[in-house]
């Protein structure tokens, strides 16, 4: 494996490497409370979380994990169990989270968004007991959960946290799209469920070692399809730990604005856990849209913010920034989807124009990674790389489909190995052993699926993806998950997917379909397949375009010729 030729004196920004050695840093032994409560002692009185005006510090945020651990217990949640989440970021959510780990159960983080069937499929994989949703999609719970093993349901609102007049305005304008619940001894409102605890005497801590399995989040794997990644204690202590060590300008006290989702990788590792650990504050949006960014930004000053590229350039052709607006921002991380030099150079000249010291610091990563594993060392940006790797984390090229290193500077696949890599994909044994391989050097090594090269400095290059998956605004779309959806409506004979350029998203879903024999296209037709899509599909996996047509393009073998529509799309232009 290729180190870096850079002396320790030629990079500032890395002063913890030795001549090109990754270090090997101290990472905690236990769970992950156990970590984020060595940030409460250091930082009792710091702000943890801003919530529309609310805020709660560090001792008062680990009372209420407590106080919500007992809960879990007073409700028989036990050591090992799965509990699923499906909220979107709430201080209920996050208490919730680290509740889960305190009990030592196992959290799945589930889009609201997604589909009946998704979240059928995922309570089902995930083998889960207990569910915590959001009152807005309590509907598609009602639908699903008698085909599951969800035993007691918790259902959060985003104004549960909310001060009384707040509370009361939300409660007036969500009115009509509450669905009506209908409350039993096993189906309750937060508050009901935050009485449970009150009277709970017995034990309710389950201390964890660092690689007990503690999180599940779903995510694509090499194949393209949906399946459940699990990861550790270590997995998200570590990337705490790297990550903060790798944005350098970070300190406690700053703040970060967290947009990104908590049942996102890199919304609940860099964005919520790594800050929690190092005592910085989180100003929490449950329902964040991006023409608001500029707005939130004026309002609440954050430090630090994430995000995809897309919303990056949205930021660049917003109208209405004064001088100095963007001024408290210091760094800028952007992830979930390639980043051009040439977008990031207008980001940075934009930020510099309103005030902002701050640059895009481009990284990398994938869920099967914990989320992030490579970073743009600050100022030291190379034109079109996605940065240098984590401490403790080492990346190599091999040759596609073997484990051979190839030389410096080739294209190959991107492999990763360190402390955040996944424990394995869980109910999938035949995907874990072709996605986590052991090579001559006796490491485990992550097969990312990814294509890119590296220099001789260790400057990391995404070129492109091998498995099928198109990126929308930093999420996941799988194709193969679309087309069996279509399938499954009668009318359908069969079906494909490809992703189509968006001004905005970068990519979006566009689906080719076939239908039976004798059945003709039509409007109603039509709308009858998007209303289908939209019960099952997740919002953001939704196809943006249908087109019907008389037959698919197929390979040798049978197969539909997907590639060979991309190709039609590409000479088309």
């Amino acid at each position: 494996m290729k180190k870096s030729k850079l002396k320790n004196s030629d990079r500032p920004w890395l002063n913890f490497y030795k001549e090109g050695v990754l270090p090997n840093l101290t990472y905690s032994s236990g769970n992950m409370i156990g970590y984020l409560l060595e940030a409460v002692a250091r930082f009792p009185e710091y702000i943890a979380y801003e919530y529309y005006g609310s805020t709660c510090t560090y001792r008062e945020l680990y009372e209420r994990i407590r106080e919500t651990a007992k809960c879990l217990k007073a409700q028989g949640v036990s050591e090992g169990d799965k509990v699923t989440i499906c909220m979107p970021n709430t201080p209920e959510a996050i208490m919730m989270f680290y509740a889960i780990n305190m009990v030592g159960g196992i959290s799945a983080m589930v889009h609201p968004l997604s589909g009946e069937k998704e979240i059928e499929t995922y309570l089902n994989e995930s083998e889960s007991t207990f569910l915590f949703t959001l009152d807005l999609v309590y509907e598609k719970i009602h639908n699903i959960v008698d085909n599951t093993s969800i035993n007691k349901i918790v259902v959060g609102s985003v104004g549960d946290n909310l001060k009384p007049i707040k509370k009361i305005l939300y409660k007036y304008k969500s009115r009509g799209t509450v669905p009506k619940i209908e409350l039993t001894d096993n189906i309750m409102t937060w508050r009901e469920f935050l009485n449970y605890g009150y009277d709970f005497e017995g034990e309710y801590a389950c201390m964890k070692a660092a690689n007990d399995p503690a999180v599940i989040l779903y995510s694509g794997g090499t194949s393209g399809e949906p399946k459940g990644i699990l990861l550790s204690n270590l997995n998200f202590n570590a990337l705490a730990l790297q990550s903060h060590l790798m944005c350098d300008p970070s300190k406690e006290g700053d703040s970060i604005l967290s947009i990104l989702p908590i049942f996102h990788g890199f919304g609940l590792g860099v964005c919520i856990h790594t800050p929690l650990c190092c005592g910085m504050k989180l100003i929490l949006i449950p329902d964040f849209a991006p023409k608001n960014l500029v707005k939130i930004i004026k309002k609440h000053e954050p430090n630090f913010v994430c995000g995809v590229p897309s919303l990056f350039e949205l930021l660049t052709k917003s109208g209405g920034i004064g001088k100095n607006d963007l001024a408290s921002l210091r760094c800028i991380v952007s992830g979930g989807d390639f980043m051009s030099g040439e977008l990031k150079n207008r980001v940075d000249a934009c930020l510099k124009e309103h005030g902002s010291t701050a640059e895009v610091r481009v990284g990398y990563g994938l869920t099967e990674a914990s989320a992030a594993t490579c970073l743009t060392p600050s100022g030291q940006y190379k034109d079109n790389s996605i940065g240098v790797p984590f401490p403790d984390t080492y990346y190599k090229i091999v040759k596609i489909g073997t484990h051979d290193e190839v030389p410096t500077g080739e294209d190959g696949e991107i492999c990763i190995s360190g402390p955040t890599v996944m424990l394995g994909y869980i109910n999938n044994v035949s995907e874990t052993v072709q996605t986590l391989r052991e090579h001559s050097d006796k490491k485990t090594w992550l097969h990312t699926g990814d294509v890119g090269c590296m220099d001789e400095d260790g400057y990391v290059f995404f070129k492109q993806r091998i498995k099928r998956i198109i990126i929308s605004n930093g999420y996941n779309i799988y194709p193969n998950y679309i087309e069996s959806v279509l399938n499954s409506i009668p009318e359908v004979l069969t079906s494909t997917v490809i992703g189509i350029p968006h001004p905005n998203k970068v990519q979006v879903a566009k689906a080719y379909i076939v239908l039976k024999e004798g059945i003709k296209p039509s409007r109603e037709l039509e709308k009858n397949i998007k209303a289908f899509c939209e019960k099952n599909l997740a919002k953001f996996s939704l196809p943006s375009e249908y087109e019907f047509r008389d037959s698919l393009p197929r390979t040798l073998v049978g197969k539909i010729a997907y590639t060979k529509i991309v190709d039609e799309k590409d000479t088309s232009k």
